[in-house]
């Protein structure tokens, strides 16, 4: 029987055999004994953005009793609690001048965004947010309340640094943040008309561009629906989304060569505060059935672009609401100073797919579209993936090919160190 949870993503159909809502580490830890006890498994959930896949059985266990934010301003540093999201952090640290790595959707939380890695709109400028974490408190899967950092536990420290799938459940996380107010940033939304030429310059532009830039450009299939400004209604559009730190005279410069390809039907790029960064891609924020595939890209040129539009295109009947490439590179090649598992450092593009939120199409027209796209840009794919950005339309194999043999070999050793009986599943 399916279990109501509270999951952004509605297609899974979710049935743990119970739910349990813990409000301190300790009731947590009971709660993993009491699992492994009656040998079932325990599955950690935040804000729920991540699910692709149905849980069946075992135990749900929802952090949002554990969430909170304490800011420490001196220090530009911060404790998030499990289940806190994003918008939460955001709002604490930017009266300070402060703003953490968050993601593009800042109704993500923030524990399982960080255990991927996390890729932020502000990325290429300061890196992952993995790189500016500074410790996780977890009970894991033996029911043992640890602190890992670069001190204590660390191996588990590496592996909770973008391994994703930790061996227990983390209940929080000690972050650094980046002085910042503002950011010249938002959006360009293109007719599908100008898609090649739109799409063929930003290719160009967007691997010249200092660390400074951040951006990626989206294909999009806009519903008729009032949430969708007037002008964007009904329509597929290119989205090119910025997020430029530095004043406002030096992002009008730097963004000149897109905006002189076409006129955009809406153009929203502006001197925004850090508290506003959503806007930037502007994600929906209702839960919705969505069926996700992601890649990451070794190159992007014309003629990637010319291979994306003749599999995914306007003129292709294709059911994805979202076909995005986003631009990599920067501060998030840098190598790490400590160990770590963050996958797509030496990724140029990483690709994201969402389909258009109709089940009726979930079981063969979504796969089908998102199977021609992958093998249109195969080309150009590194064979590697985002743990992130693994969704339901990647193959099985996907996320153990998100890391180097050497690296996934680490992994599974300190999960069995940690959770030697499975207990946590994510």
């Amino acid at each position: 029987m399916s279990h109501p949870l509270p999951m952004f993503n509605l297609a899974p159909a979710h049935a743990p055999r119970s739910v349990v809502v813990p409000r301190t580490p300790e009731e947590v830890a009971a709660a993993v004994r009491a699992a492994a006890a009656a040998g079932e498994q325990v599955h950690p959930i935040g804000a729920g953005h991540g699910w692709a896949r149905p849980i069946e059985g075992g135990v749900a266990l929802l952090t949002r009793e554990l969430a909170g934010v304490q800011v420490d301003a001196a220090a530009a540093r911060a404790r998030v609690g499990a289940g806190t999201t994003w918008a939460q952090v955001i709002a604490a640290a930017a009266p300070h001048g402060l703003a953490p790595l968050a993601g593009s959707a800042p109704a993500v939380g923030v524990i399982g965004y960080l255990l991927g890695g996390g890729l932020s709109p502000l990325g290429r400028t300061y890196g992952w947010a993995a790189d500016h974490v500074r410790s996780f408190e977890i009970v894991t899967g033996t029911g043992e309340l640890v602190t890992a950092s670069a001190s204590s536990h660390p191996d588990l420290f590496a592996a909770l640094l973008g391994g994703k799938h930790a061996p227990g459940v983390v209940t929080a996380a000690e972050i650094d943040m980046v002085p910042l107010h503002a950011v010249y940033g938002g959006g360009l939304f293109f007719d599908a008309a100008d898609a090649e030429a739109v799409l063929g310059e930003w290719a160009a532009w967007s691997a010249r561009m200092p660390d400074e830039v951040n951006t990626s450009a989206a294909l999009l299939r806009l519903p008729d629906l009032p949430s969708v400004p007037e002008p964007l209604r009904g329509r597929c559009v290119v989205h090119v989304r910025v997020a430029i730190v530095g004043d406002e005279s030096t992002g009008r410069a730097l963004l000149e060569p897109i905006r002189k390809v076409a006129r955009p039907i809406v153009d929203t790029v502006a001197t925004l505060p850090v508290a506003a960064i959503g806007a930037v891609h502007a994600d929906p924020e209702e839960p919705m059935p969505v069926l996700e595939a992601g890649a990451l890209l070794a190159s992007f040129d014309l003629d990637a672009v010319r291979a994306l539009l003749g599999a995914a295109g306007p003129q292709v009947e294709a059911p994805l609401a979202v076909v995005e490439v986003r631009r990599l590179g920067g501060r998030l090649a840098q190598p790490p100073s400590r160990p770590d598992a963050v996958a797509g450092r030496d990724a140029a593009y990483g690709l994201f797919v969402v389909s258009a939120p109709v089940p009726e199409l979930f079981a063969g027209p979504v796969p089908a579209a998102v199977g021609g796209l992958a093998r249109a840009l195969a080309p150009w794919a590194s064979g590697r993936f985002q743990p992130n950005f693994v969704g339901a339309l990647n193959q099985p194999t996907a996320l153990d090919a998100a890391w180097p043999d050497e690296v996934r070999a680490r992994l599974e050793q300190v999960r069995r160190s940690y959770d030697p009986a499975g207990v946590i599943n994510h």
